[in-house]
């Protein structure tokens, strides 16, 4: 079998044109099109507000301290996603208590959430895991409200997946995506934040820029601005921006693509009885396609796939709660997120994937697990 890569950038000539353009104009951050992309985001996303920034960890870390959160403050995190989903909090101070997730979805559950609520958590976050959006998130919308409590979307998985048409990350206070080369649209690193909080976004716009209270465009004399707080440095350069303006602007038709893949999937996979995935879901934007297999063959059953050129990952094999920096504050069982994390295996589901391609890696699998 040729090889069938786990993810690919969705980066063309023109793109590179673009980006080289900018690095001849010696003009490499918060420029041109930081502006363009963050304009077009905004139209995508339909959220009033965006912002570049270097990285999603550093998108949430920036909400969690625009919202101040602190040392005093517990941050309810689901127990399964990546370790940045808590760090981010962490890093404020704050005591992290987790919530166990959906089996199906890996999603945190509104049911989850009142269990392990009390008047210490400040602030929810919610991941929208493998790009599901969680289905009860209007309902957590409400509970927070009723309850004085922020919420936090991490959408790093979920650009363009919907609830009842309206884009995640716009349900919360503020939202964090992500642009890592295995997302839907990339620039190698950086992030960028949403919030129809005006009063929140400026503050963020501040912090992830050393403080400084007065943007580049808007300063009268160069070079003459004020730092009222203590800020960051998590700008992402022009030459990333390029990239994601680029991408973003073509992004629909292959996120359709996405979807009929996915589709394509279930078709292949439906019979075999020892396959499981989450329900087909129009909103859900197809990050990857998950499945789920018997935990005790998914490690090796991952190997075969390795030998015989299967691009795949795990998303993700461990808890957070389970890593040994978090346990020493954790010793809870969180079964739905063990289970999950046990049984996972990510096929790819790019744009650019087959159908071939697909019904081959269905075929081993099925093969395989007979």
């Amino acid at each position: 079998m040729r090889q069938i890569k786990f993810s690919k950038v969705d980066i063309i000539k023109n793109d590179l044109a673009k980006v080289n353009k900018v690095l001849k104009s010696g003009w490499l951050t918060h420029g041109k099109y930081t502006r363009l992309f963050e304009e077009e985001f905004k139209k995508f996303t339909g959220a009033n507000y965006v912002t570049t920034v270097s990285s999603c960890t550093a998108g949430l870390h920036l909400i969690f301290l625009a919202l101040g959160i602190s040392k005093n403050d517990t941050v309810l995190v689901p127990a399964m996603s990546h370790v940045a989903s808590a760090h981010a909090a962490s890093y404020t101070g704050a005591k992290i208590k987790f919530a166990d997730v959906d089996l199906e979805t890996g999603n945190i559950t509104l049911d989850q959430i009142k269990k392990n609520f009390d008047k210490s958590i400040k602030a929810i976050i919610v991941v929208h895991m493998s790009g599901i959006p969680v289905k009860e998130i209007k309902k957590i919308q409400n509970f927070c409200k009723k309850n004085k409590t922020f919420l936090v979307e991490d959408c790093a998985h979920a650009i363009g997946s919907k609830v009842n048409k309206q884009h995640v990350g716009n349900f919360g206070d503020a939202a964090a995506f992500s642009f890592y080369p295995t997302k839907q649209i990339t620039a190698g690193e950086g992030g960028a934040v949403i919030s129809n909080n005006k009063k929140l976004f400026d503050q963020i716009k501040k912090l992830k820029a050393f403080g400084i209270d007065t943007d580049i465009k808007d300063r009268k004399i160069p070079g003459l601005y004020n730092v009222k707080g203590l800020g960051y440095n998590f700008r992402m350069t022009d030459f990333q921006a390029t990239l994601l303006y680029t991408q973003i602007k073509r992004y629909n038709p292959k996120l359709k693509k996405r979807i009929e893949n996915a589709k394509i999937y279930e078709n292949f996979l439906s019979d075999c009885k020892n396959i499981n995935y989450s329900t087909f879901l129009d909103g859900n934007s197809y990050f990857i396609f998950q499945i789920f297999v018997d935990e005790k063959i998914r490690n090796n059953l991952i190997k075969k796939m390795v030998r015989n050129k299967i691009g795949c990952s795990i998303h993700y094999a461990t808890p957070i709660p389970y890593f040994e920096y978090y346990k020493k504050s954790h010793n809870k069982r969180f079964k739905n997120a063990e289970k999950y994390a046990n049984t996972n295996i990510s096929l790819p589901v790019y744009p650019d994937l087959k159908k071939e391609q697909i019904r081959n890696i269905s075929n081993f699998l099925i093969e395989n697990l007979k």
